[in-house]
């Protein structure tokens, strides 16, 4: 058996001392044998701090090429880990700066392979998101065909998109699985309104305007939790759900994250 969670921690550092507590105490109640993080801010070094709070030895963190967003700060995804790595790799999606990353990890002598990315941020469905899916795939279809594969992250598409059909045909989505439909959304949470500037919130409306026809704020499910057929999923969860206590605006992040229990079959 094999917990896996999955959370967009968000690059900015604003209020990440009140958010790192929130991240920490909802990660721990996951007890989870492999974490996957996306946005981790580079001069921040929150995904090691994350790591050493929760009481993961093991780290493995790719950079991105260059910041996805003009002007924005270096950072990359990591994977933590409470079991060593037995082999780790990356992918450069070739645009965006974009990366993937894998390690393969042995549990109870069972070797599994965890990949997590964070793809291209286009609203609506995109050819290059697309072809970042395709390079994936075919990175993973290099790997031993007996080897059960966890594929998680931000993959910044919505479930009804050309793209996550396409991966759809190679890999079973955990928490459509075990639910039988996507959540109906895993960002913005609360901390993205409370934080976003006047012009960045009229630009993001007429962009909801154009490429979702609403006038409506736009959520929407991003975050997955894939596997293939060497796995069976027995629980999957949205985590990171809550505020804190005393700020019903502060969230972990701007994101939900996913946290899904498979067996080996």
């Amino acid at each position: 058996m094999i917990k896996v969670a999955t959370i967009n921690i968000l690059f900015k550092m604003e209020l990440w001392d009140k958010r790192q507590d929130l991240l920490v105490s909802g990660l721990q109640a996951t007890n989870a044998d492999i974490i996957a993080l996306q946005e981790v801010n580079i001069l921040g070094n929150t995904g090691d701090r994350l790591a050493e709070k929760l009481g993961m030895p093991y780290v493995y963190q790719v950079n991105c090429y260059e910041s996805p967003y003009t002007g924005g700060p270096a950072y990359g995804i990591a994977i933590l880990s409470r079991y060593p790595f037995i082999k780790q790799a990356s992918l450069d999606l070739k645009t965006q700066g974009r990366v993937a990353q894998l390690v393969q990890v042995e549990i109870n002598n069972q070797p599994v392979i965890i990949c997590n990315g964070h793809y291209y941020w286009q609203p609506g469905s995109c050819q290059a998101r697309m072809e970042q899916f395709q390079l994936l795939v075919n990175w993973l279809s290099e790997l031993s065909p007996e080897l059960p594969i966890i594929m998680v992250g931000d993959f910044n598409a919505t479930p009804d998109t050309p793209e996550i059909t396409f991966l759809r045909h190679h890999f079973t989505s955990a928490y459509a699985q075990f639910h039988g439909a996507e959540p109906e959304y895993t960002c913005p949470t609360p901390l993205a309104r409370a934080n976003r500037k006047l012009w960045r919130k009229m630009a993001l409306g007429m962009i909801n305007a154009v490429v979702h026809r609403s006038i409506k704020s736009w959520r929407g499910t991003l975050d997955y939790v894939f596997f293939n057929q060497h796995l069976q999923v027995n629980h999957c969860e949205l985590i990171l759900t809550e505020p804190a206590p005393e700020n019903p605006l502060l969230y972990p992040s701007d994101h939900f994250g996913i946290a899904a229990d498979f067996d080996f079959v």
